[in-house]
């Protein structure tokens, strides 16, 4: 483990620890206590972009299909649950261990807890006791049974009697055994194959695992090569976040600046642009007071040569009215209603009386002779120079630029040699050549091990050899037997072909005898010691329950809490298990998560030394910025926008003008007046009274058409721009004393207030730039713990010790003997079936005779062990 040790040193250098995170919750209620008060949160730092720490391709594939030989494992499996079905004892195994620390002695068994451990053991092992005293019964029995069966036959007794009674049903006895011998060596052979494929599973698997070998060596070899490299990736990316924080410190104009303008712009902008907008609202009065000006004067001159016009229209109307020819009594009637409507033809609004507007004109042309507009735009150009302004002021820290970056560089100095303190190359190349020298000597055994493979492979082919041999006579018997079997033949008097097969039969049944509980005991010791590794290695190896016994607190000493980080790192209070590193490792994970580094090698105090030391953070703290320079409105602004409140424009009568305009320009309508003329008319005779109506209705629609419509579009020009005037002026001094009082508030927010503004955008600043520090030491924590040092060929060789041990021996060894125990078991109807179906294929000594009786006049039959017998008269 001394690698282990080594490359626990190696990593320890880059992990952010828990002082470090104990001081950033320190730092959060002071930051949440702080943004209470702000009016929004400062931008996310930049994320940096550190690249990708070189990955290492790990080869070895931990995993195991067994294919064909999964039908049998499984049977095997199905067949150990059903002897033993308990779950894992974990907690009978821990307090066996706890109670038995110092040593098994037998005088302690005889402890009432001991002796209850030892019941629920045996408890818990009482299917394979019974199993197992099957087996041992079996063996004892066998040869027993044997010498009694031979003793027994050689008194001519247990089918020894070589005399065969003929019976009716002897064919069907005959057929009924062969049948039962045939399936039961059908079987036999079955449990054979069973074996023999097991036998040579394990053969063909002993060169998967020189692969799993190879692969794992490759593999370390590969973490201990990569490991230097990605140590040395995380250090040079330290000049990722050095090169950003000077790149932004060269910034600090726009950077700061443009913090600082954001947040003052949401009070500053507002105010300078109302003043804006005032300025445009000046421009828009000098118009309208203009508009007003020259269409008053429109109107009143227009008004006056209509008044005229239309005077002498009526007077000429009235002059064409007395024409005698409206004597007459049915003209007279139009004529008058004609006359009657003369007094129409007049002017209705009257424009000489309302007050000009050239005193406030006057004093509006005054007022912008200073360009507000302009300097408005100066107090924008003022603060939107705000960027320049903290360049200015922080001048004397982009000066001493390389007297930073001389710190930064020192930190990247110290870290490097922080990383170089421990021998990293020395060891990892001592390391490598550890592997390839243990490599090589696990190399120098495959000739050894494929010998005792071989030794082995022959040693179980010689057991089921003696299976077969059963199975040879077995066959050959039923072959030979059958064959020669002659119905008409007596059993005296049967063919020697047939009598071989019974004689074959006969001597399966004698090594049956002789081998069967040599089998069983091989079986036995077999299951008892497969069985049990299976259940309590293999199973729980795979569940992961045999590391809770091992994770177990106090299991090995009773002041040694966990047995790992006790083994690694001599500090047993560290909660570190070997459940949790094989998960960690398994997900492919850095080791230094793996076994918890963070909680032996705390480097926090280094990261405060180094990158979050005090010399840094005063170059940070000295950034100071004064933003009084900032003039949003000069006084010729200020005294602008007073003057234009003072103008005069509130007290023009508006209301004057709009009752004139409102009134319109003639009393009647002079299109329809001239309408109705033109339908007078049309009820006269025809005649010169009829065309001189229509000529006065022809000239009144030319002074409408000449007169009265440039009058209308000047009325409405006219209201239009009394309107806007009006709606200019309405409360005037009052958004004149509102601007000057933003921009009042924006001035003393910069020059009074600023100050608290400036502070926290700074210490959003300098917190952007110690971010990209902690961006930093935040990844190579998240490297260290993922993907650094990657430690899945610690995972692997576990899961392909288990893949060697359970999957290629333990499987194949319980296969093996499952199917040489029902070739054990089998062999006992074998010989049952045997000796009965023998009897019925070899030549018989004797055999039932019949006989005519002299005494009666039928014919009576007298059975006999014995040939005819023979008379005097013969």
């Amino acid at each position: 483990m001394l690698w282990t040790r080594w490359l626990v040193l190696l990593l320890c250098w880059g992990a952010t620890g828990s002082e470090q995170q104990a001081d950033e919750r320190g730092a959060v209620p002071a930051e949440v206590r702080s943004d209470s008060r702000r009016e929004r949160s400062p931008p996310p730092v930049e994320p940096l972009d550190f690249g990708f720490v070189p990955a290492a391709v790990y080869n070895t594939h931990a995993y195991y299909e067994p294919g064909s030989m999964g039908i049998l494992f499984h049977m095997v499996h199905a067949f150990l649950y059903m002897v033993q079905p308990n779950l894992f004892p974990k907690d009978l195994i821990v307090k066996v261990i706890q109670q038995n620390m110092g040593g098994i002695k037998i005088e302690e068994w005889r402890k009432p807890e001991n002796v209850v451990l030892l019941l629920q053991w045996i408890q818990y092992e009482s299917g394979f006791l019974i199993c197992a005293t099957f087996g041992v019964v079996f063996v004892v029995l066998i040869p027993i049974i044997a010498m009694c069966f031979c003793m027994c036959r050689c008194c001519d007794n247990c089918g020894g009697e070589m005399h065969q009674r003929q019976r009716k049903n002897a064919d069907c006895h005959r057929g009924f055994y062969t049948a039962s011998l045939i399936a039961t060596t059908i079987f036999i052979i079955v449990g054979v194959l069973i074996a023999l494929a097991a036998n040579h599973n394990i053969s063909s698997q002993v060169k998967s695992t020189r692969r799993l070998i190879n692969t794992n060596m490759r593999d370390l070899k590969t973490f201990a090569n990569n490991t230097p490299a990605q140590v040395d990736y995380l250090t040079a990316q330290y000049t990722t976040a050095k090169n950003k924080v000077l790149s932004d410190l060269d910034n600090i104009g726009p950077l700061l600046g443009g913090r600082i303008h954001i947040q003052l712009e949401k009070s500053v902008i507002p105010s300078l642009d109302t003043a804006l907008r005032m300025a445009g609202a000046m421009r828009e009065t000098k118009e309208a007071l203009e508009n007003v000006s020259s269409s008053l004067e429109v109107l009143q001159d227009g008004v006056g040569k209509l008044q005229a016009s239309l005077s002498g229209e009526r007077a000429s109307l009235s002059n064409t009215l007395s024409d005698p020819a409206c004597t007459n009594g049915a003209v007279s009637h139009t004529c008058n209603t004609i006359r009657s409507t003369l007094s129409q033809l007049g002017i209705n609004a009257d424009f000489s009386k309302v007050p000009d507007v050239n005193h406030a004109l006057a004093n509006v042309n005054t007022v912008l002779k200073t360009d507000l507009s302009n300097i408005v735009q100066k107090g924008y150009a003022s603060f939107n120079d705000t960027p320049r302004l903290v360049k200015e002021q922080t001048k004397n820290i982009v000066a001493g630029t390389s007297v930073l970056k001389g710190m930064l560089d020192k930190i990247g100095a110290e870290i490097t040699g922080f990383s170089k303190m421990f021998p990293v190359e020395a060891s990892l190349a001592n390391f490598t050549i550890f592997l390839n020298e243990r490599h090589k000597a696990i190399e120098s055994y495959y000739p050894q091990i494929d010998q005792m493979d071989f030794y082995r492979w022959i040693a179980c082919v010689a057991v089921l050899c003696m299976v077969v041999l059963v199975l040879a006579f077995n066959i050959l018997g039923l072959l030979c037997g059958n064959c020669g079997y002659d119905k008409q033949a007596t059993p005296t008097t049967r063919g020697c072909l047939s009598n071989t097969g019974g004689n074959l039969l006969m001597a399966g049944v004698g090594f049956s005898f002789i081998f069967a509980w040599v089998l069983m005991a091989i079986v036995t010791t077999l299951f008892v010691v497969g069985g049990n590794v299976e259940k309590l290695i293999c199973e729980p190896l795979a569940n992961r329950q045999l590391f809770k016994i091992i994770d177990t607190p106090f299991l090995v000493h009773p002041e040694k809490r966990n047995f790992l980080p006790g083994m690694l790192f001599q500090n047993p209070n560290i909660d570190l298990t070997l459940g949790g590193m094989y998960r960690e490792c398994y997900d492919n994970n850095g080791l230094y998560h793996a076994l918890q580094l963070e909680t032996m090698f705390n480097i926090n105090s280094f990261l405060n030394r180094t990158v979050y030391n005090r010399d840094l953070a005063k170059v940070f703290d000295s950034v100071q910025v004064d933003l009084q320079g900032i003039t949003l409105l000069e006084q010729a602004g200020r005294d602008n926008l007073i003057n234009f409140a003072n103008s005069g424009i509130g007290q023009i009568d508006y209301q004057a003008y709009l009752t004139e305009v409102n009134k319109g320009v003639t009393l009647i309508d002079l299109l329809s007046f001239c309408s109705d003329l033109e339908a007078q008319a049309d009820q006269l005779p025809r005649g010169a009274l009829e065309n001189a109506l229509r000529g006065h209705a022809s000239s009144i629609r030319s002074i409408h058409r000449e007169q009265v419509v440039p009058l209308e579009q000047a009325m409405s020009t006219l209201h239009q721009s009394i309107k806007q005037l009006q709606k200019t002026s309405n409360d005037l001094p009052v958004k004149v004393t509102n601007v000057l009082s933003a921009i009042d508030a924006a001035e003393y927010l910069i020059t009074h207030n600023a100050s608290h503004v400036v502070k926290q955008e700074t210490k959003a600043y300098v917190q952007g730039l110690v971010g990209y520090f902690k961006q930093y030491t935040e990844w190579v924590k998240n490297s260290l713990t993922a993907e650094v040092a990657q430690c899945k060929p610690i995972s692997n060789i576990v899961d392909s010790m288990e893949i060697v041990g359970c999957s290629f021996i333990i499987d194949s060894v319980n296969t093996f003997w499952f199917g040489l125990g029902g070739c054990c078991i089998l062999l006992i109807p074998s010989i049952i079936f045997s000796v009965k179906l023998a009897k019925y294929y070899r030549r018989m000594d004797t055999e039932d005779v019949f006989e005519d009786s002299p005494y009666c006049d039928t014919l009576t039959r007298f059975p006999r062990a014995s040939a005819p017998p023979s008379y005097s008269v013969w």
